[in-house]
């Protein structure tokens, strides 16, 4: 039977990867994602699971590759200072294929900031923060119910594609308290990773799904293979090979540009008829949705999209609008990341505007109505 409760969206957070299996996590306290660390320390051995402070936020992004190595589930949360300190190792895991989801609950920055503060100052972070080019997926949630479900969702993508996520909350969304439905257990989908049947005679980076993602199994667990951080051959083991780096580099951004169709999701309202189309993303649809109602009321002609899957970025999509509007107005919490994404797909086809802030306080339905209304 399902049931309503009221939660905070880092509540919700953690709940949400209960329901989805998470039973490994470890971080390090950082406002404002503390919540989580609190919350999975009090819940994760009630559901059987295992709740570790590291010493740092780099030795907690890899223990939490070391449990999913295992073939456990794991979580790791942070705020923009420590997804810094995690980089090397998101970097690590995207190359060895190890799932895990990795929370960042953006503060205004940079550096130290002010940490209680909203902002999405990591979005570009989020796709170029580690070096080389790696496949990734990020999530934005906009709503505490979304912050449930969608983290269900970022654990489902990581071992389906053996990929890290990134759940990119920010402090709006994440110390918002609202009502969210739970759902009953075993009513809404929950992936494992698929392992390789043959562990005598398969290679761990040989055998491969028809999304090319490695059947591997767990470490530990009758199939033996190396894992390292340098390019490697089908037993794990480094290689110099030019010819096995093109092959695993192109394979690894195969995987996920290959199933677009499968990871990309987005919210979009009012656009069929719209003049004016606003793109935004996580807390910041908050007030969007305010300011759309109200210009609407007026009779202008506004709608507005929403990518949940910021990386990937849906740029098809917003080819797609820019075709049918006059201008699209993107609104956003820091000084102008994604806007850059949206002008590469618009190429032109129509005015792209942008309202950004990035001192700590919050975008209102007001501000994006002036904003709209220029020119």
């Amino acid at each position: 039977m399902k049931k309503m409760k009221l939660m905070q969206g880092n509540e919700a957070c953690v709940e949400g990867a209960i329901a989805a299996g998470c039973r490994f996590y470890a971080g390090y306290p950082i406002t404002p994602s503390t919540e989580i660390a609190e919350g999975c320390a009090a819940r994760m051995p009630q559901v059987g699971g295992h709740f570790i402070q590291m010493e740092d936020e780099i030795a907690s992004c890899a223990a939490a590759i070391g449990a999913s190595a295992a073939g456990v589930k794991a979580m790791t949360a942070t705020s923009g200072p420590g997804f810094s300190l995690k980089q090397e190792n998101l970097g690590y895991a995207c190359l060895t294929e190890i799932p895990f989801v990795l929370v960042d609950v953006q503060r205004a920055g940079p550096s130290t900031g002010l940490p209680t503060s909203p902002s999405q100052g990591d979005v570009m972070q989020a796709k170029w923060g580690t070096h080389g080019d790696h496949p990734i997926i990020a999530l934005s949630p906009s709503t505490v119910e979304e912050c449930y479900h969608l983290c269900i969702r970022a654990f489902n993508l990581a071992e389906k594609y053996r990929t890290p996520v990134i759940f990119l909350m920010d402090e709006i969304v994440g110390h918002l308290r609202e009502g969210v439905t739970i759902p009953e257990e075993g009513s809404y989908e929950v992936i494992d990773r698929t392992v390789c049947a043959d562990k005598d005679t398969s290679f761990a980076y040989g055998t491969f799904d028809e999304r090319g993602v490695p059947v591997m199994a767990p470490f530990g667990e009758g199939q033996r293979y190396n894992v390292t951080g340098l390019i490697h051959g089908k037993d794990g083991f480094p290689t110099n090979s030019n010819a096995i780096a093109a092959s695993q580099v192109k394979r690894l951004l195969s995987k996920i540009n290959d199933n677009l169709s499968d990871i990309l999701s987005w919210e979009e309202d009012l656009s069929d008829d719209a003049d004016v189309c606003i793109v935004c993303y996580g807390g910041t649809a908050r007030s969007v949705a305010g300011a759309v109602e109200r210009l609407r009321s007026e009779g202008m002609k506004v709608g507005f999209f929403r990518p949940i899957t910021i990386w990937p970025f849906p740029e098809e999509k917003i080819r797609d609008i820019a075709g049918r509007v006059k201008k699209i107005v993107v609104v956003e919490h820091n000084f102008g990341q994604l806007v850059l994404e949206v002008e590469r797909a618009v190429k032109g086809a129509c005015t792209v505007d942008f309202l950004g802030k990035g001192d700590g306080t919050v975008i209102t339905p007001d501000e994006i109505i002036e904003k709209v209304k220029e020119g």
